[in-house]
């Protein structure tokens, strides 16, 4: 009977096998180092509106100056490859196929949940796929420099506010990519606040119909604060001009041809 059991489970898919794990940790690394990643990125990315009320009003544009030196300061990371390898790439890389393959295998479930369950589950579901298609294009085009046809800008890290907002400052296709980056952040803004929502339960932080309602709250508020975070960007970058925003970046130019803060 041994013998067979074992047999039984060699048998089953390895996912299978490691099920309850498995879930575990993909829920584990969309909270922490993925969705908690979000805090710093759009905050770094709003500081080109922000940053206009905190930032050295010498250079002209506050927003420019203080987006300017976040970049600075996250260039300037010492091992910072090896930062993004192990703390966002494999993480998202993990969290991204096992969620495909949960979200392919899942299923909504429409007789015994309520409507509003399964359109939060098939809209995490869908926000799911578009951000792994979004994240990955955007890593391309950041490390790489692959525009994909010009959807996702040449990102120079020594003008980072002028050659962003080139990219959303030329016209009707410039309005279009804005469009899109919005659509995207916002899909991944509600990954996160939704999965946290999940995750809470999945770690059985919240058990009681009482609890998960009191945690909803915390996790719309979570996502409104991200949301606007990401809104603010976007719109910072796109009315921003970007001959202004360079002739900023040429003052923060040292003698050295480095960018100092």
């Amino acid at each position: 009977m041994t013998a067979l059991h074992s047999h039984s489970e060699a048998a089953e898919p390895f996912v299978q096998r490691h099920y309850f794990l498995l879930r575990r940790l993909h829920s584990l690394t969309g909270v922490a180092p993925i969705g908690l990643f979000l805090f710093p990125h759009l905050a770094t990315n709003s500081s080109i509106v922000w940053g206009r009320f905190i930032g050295d009003p010498s250079y002209g544009d506050g927003g420019v100056e203080s987006f300017q030196h976040e970049v600075n300061f996250i260039h300037n990371l010492p091992f910072l490859f090896f930062i993004e390898l192990f703390a966002l790439w494999l993480p998202i890389a993990f969290h991204a196929i096992l969620g495909v393959w949960f979200a392919r295998t899942g299923r909504s479930n429409v007789k015994h949940y309520s409507w509003s369950a399964n359109r939060r589950y098939t809209l995490q579901r869908l926000s799911g796929y578009l951000g792994v298609v979004f994240i990955f294009l955007h890593l391309a085009s950041l490390r790489f420099g692959i525009t994909f046809g010009g959807l996702f800008p040449t990102f120079d890290p020594v003008h980072a506010a002028s050659s962003t907002a080139l990219h959303f400052g030329d016209g009707l296709p410039g309005l279009l990519r804005a469009a899109f980056y919005l659509v995207c952040v916002l899909a991944l803004v509600y990954h996160f606040a939704n999965g946290l929502w999940t995750a809470a339960i999945t770690w059985g932080l919240t058990i009681s119909a009482g609890a998960q309602r009191r945690f909803a709250y915390v996790c719309v508020a979570v996502g409104l604060l991200l949301g606007a975070a990401g809104v603010t960007a976007v719109l910072g970058f796109a009315s921003l001009d970007p001959v202004k925003a360079r002739e900023i970046e040429l003052k923060m130019l040292g003698g050295d041809g480095a960018v100092h803060s």
